[in-house]
């Protein structure tokens, strides 16, 4: 088992790892819209989404791995009538590519954000 870490994402509020690989497979924490320096990217959805990609980005970077390399991903969010939003910025960043995906509206996110998303990746 092997810990992912980089200084591009925001970094663990917890005692958990950006990522861990595992015979070539890479889970991914929750990522939230939050900079490399922790601080908020934006009050919306959007902006938070687009910050949420950028870090999950950096995190398979780290690994070896890039976001045509995800086989699952699960998104949560504070509020589903934000679905369609978070959507489009999904489908910017993944260019095409459809992995089998989970999405759920939860009460509540760490520091109030609007969106978390955790990924499973397949090292090629």
């Amino acid at each position: 088992m092997k810990t992912i870490h980089t200084a591009n994402a925001s970094q663990a509020i917890g005692p958990y790892s950006q990522a861990i690989e595992m015979d070539g497979w890479v889970f991914s924490s929750g990522c939230v819209g939050l900079t490399a320096q922790n601080e908020l990217a934006g009050e919306d959805i959007v902006k938070q989404t687009r910050q949420t990609f950028t870090n999950l980005k950096a995190i398979l970077a780290a690994a070896g791995c890039t976001l045509q390399d995800v086989v699952k991903a699960t998104v949560y969010l504070a509020d589903m009538d934000e679905f369609a939003q978070m959507n489009e910025v999904y489908s910017e960043f993944m260019e095409g590519h459809q992995p089998a995906r989970s999405c759920v509206e939860v009460q509540r996110l760490p520091r109030d954000l609007r969106v978390e998303i955790d990924v499973i990746a397949k090292k090629s």
